[in-house]
């Protein structure tokens, strides 16, 4: 490949030359000229290169020749790797299919995960995407659409079948509320018992996932409505829509009243359920009795059987009591301060507050020892009860097992958490119930999109459109040529990349 070089001669002078170099090492040289100023040298380069470039074609790129010289302009932009991650996303979950192919529905849904906002600014947000977005009048005219049950349902079976339920599949089920900025109620939105701790009117939130935390299905209920009253009619409805014989909930034990315990024994649905512990059990007492002086061991399983009567209508049940040392720990702490503060409000020396160990017998007041006692024997005890016959592999039912199962509740945790925060779902801007339910149904399937794209990367779905949303895709128009060009990625998000469009890594 002959280029252009410059030497300085014996007498000061620069010499331009073109050197010609072959593949085996050597070199001819054509001496051009020798140059004494700088005008002479920017000539003799000139030559040079000139020389080089005889006989060689000019690429034409159709460019105006007043504009030489002038930056180019870019025709077009876009979020290339997350518009085509989330859309992978999407599609992959069956929701594309689901919603009909509505396109409105779909850029709604992302624009949700890319930057929660109202419906009118989720349209600034597509633009800034790179996606040419629906008008707003439309937006308006398709949201009574995705309020309507037969299409929630449809997104919720996409889901069911990639979740692979089975009649033994373990479900799980919590509930949360959003609040509104508002002081009346309207049947719908109306104060309750607040998660946030808040006195306005709100509405509660049932969410059904998966062992995994992938949601199932979500459904709304007055805000005014008892936890413990939600749990059956979701999960009931779910099970018809699915045509599912049985499904295993799992819930904690603020979900349960003894009446919704049992409807659900009623329903013959299959359970492991977080059990409150009223009493101390017969099996610590007589543990306790054969142990004097001894702590139980960390990690001790008491089993209790609980069979049916013969008139009952119920399964035979079986309680599990768990010991953890930690547990204990944190819990006679938090006994000691209750008890010293009922002790100084029973000495006058501070208010008195709620507090469970005061004792209030007219205007007497004392510290309630009875309570404590007992509060420091159940101290790192947990109970579960569970009415499985066997394991959903058809081995028999371990307390591993069942104490398993509950535990992933923190799962469920994790997609009200993602919900509330990274897709922000507290409906601020609409009042209507027919838009409440349309802004929940799409913040359902973004969390789905959201915990399917976290599964295929293991990054947290915050970070990953964090990150992938500085790498675009331009096209540049170059005369009558368009030029495509983009930033180059960093390794961690290509292979974050190949694990969502199921590329092999590149080695």
């Amino acid at each position: 490949m002959p280029y252009v070089r410059t030497v300085k001669t014996a007498s000061g002078a620069t010499a331009v030359q073109i050197v010609y170099s072959s593949r085996r090492g050597s070199r001819d040289i054509e001496h051009i000229g020798s140059a004494h100023d700088d005008a002479e040298l920017e000539l003799l380069t000139a030559a040079a290169r000139q020389r080089l470039a005889a006989g060689q074609g000019e690429l034409d790129l159709g460019l105006d020749a007043s504009a030489a010289g002038g930056p180019l302009p870019i025709t077009a932009s876009r979020m290339g790797c997350l518009l085509d991650s989330l859309t992978r996303a999407y599609d992959v979950l069956g929701l594309g299919a689901a919603a009909g192919g509505d396109e409105v529905f779909r850029d709604l849904v992302l624009a949700r995960i890319i930057e929660p906002a109202s419906k009118l600014d989720s349209l600034r947000v597509l633009d800034e995407a790179g996606v040419a977005a629906a008008s707003y009048r439309t937006v308006l005219r398709r949201l009574p659409a995705y309020a309507k049950e037969a299409f929630r349902q449809q997104l919720s079976a996409a889901c069911a079948a990639h979740a692979r339920l089975g009649p033994a599949s373990l479900v799980l089920y919590d509930v949360s509320t959003l609040y509104f900025e508002t002081d009346a109620g309207d049947g719908f939105r109306e104060p309750g018992f607040s998660k946030e701790r808040r006195l306005e009117p709100q509405i509660t939130i049932g969410l059904l996932t998966a062992q995994d935390g992938f949601p199932l299905m979500v459904s709304a209920f007055e805000g005014n409505k008892a936890e413990t009253k939600t749990m059956l009619p979701v999960v009931r409805a779910f099970m018809a829509a699915h045509q599912l014989p049985d499904v295993t909930v799992v819930a904690d034990a603020g979900m349960i009243s003894e009446a919704n315990q049992k409807a659900i024994e009623a329903a013959g649905l299959s359970f492991i359920l977080g059990m409150k512990i009223p009493d101390v059990p017969y099996q610590v007492e007589q543990w306790r009795r054969e142990h004097p002086g001894e702590e139980i061991p960390d990690g001790h399983v008491f089993t209790q059987p609980w069979p049916a009567g013969p008139s009952s209508n119920r399964r035979d049940q079986v309680i599990y009591y768990t010991y953890k040392a930690d547990r204990a720990r944190r819990t006679l702490h938090g006994i000691d301060q209750q008890v010293a503060k009922a002790a100084k409000a029973v000495a006058g020396l501070a208010p008195v507050k709620r507090n469970r160990f005061i004792r209030l017998d007219g205007a007497a007041k004392s510290v309630n020892r009875e309570l404590e006692a007992k509060a420091r024997t159940l101290a790192g005890l947990k109970g579960y009860v569970t009415n499985l016959a066997a394991c959903p592999d058809g081995t028999p039912v371990t307390p591993e097992f069942v104490t398993g199962s509950y535990r992933r509740l923190f799962e469920i945790e994790r997609s009200f958490r993602m919900s509330k925060h990274d897709l922000q779902a507290r409906p601020i801007y609409h009042h209507l119930r027919d838009s409440i339910e349309a802004h929940l149904t799409i913040v359902f399937a973004a969390l789905a999109v959201s915990r399917w794209i976290e599964h295929q990367t293991g990054w947290s779905i915050r970070k990953f459109v964090k990150t992938a949303r500085r790498y675009r895709t331009i096209q540049i128009q170059a005369g009558t040529h368009t030029i495509s060009a983009a930033d180059p990625l960093p390794a961690d998000l290509r292979a974050a990349l190949d694990q969502i469009h199921g590329r092999s890594a590149a080695h």
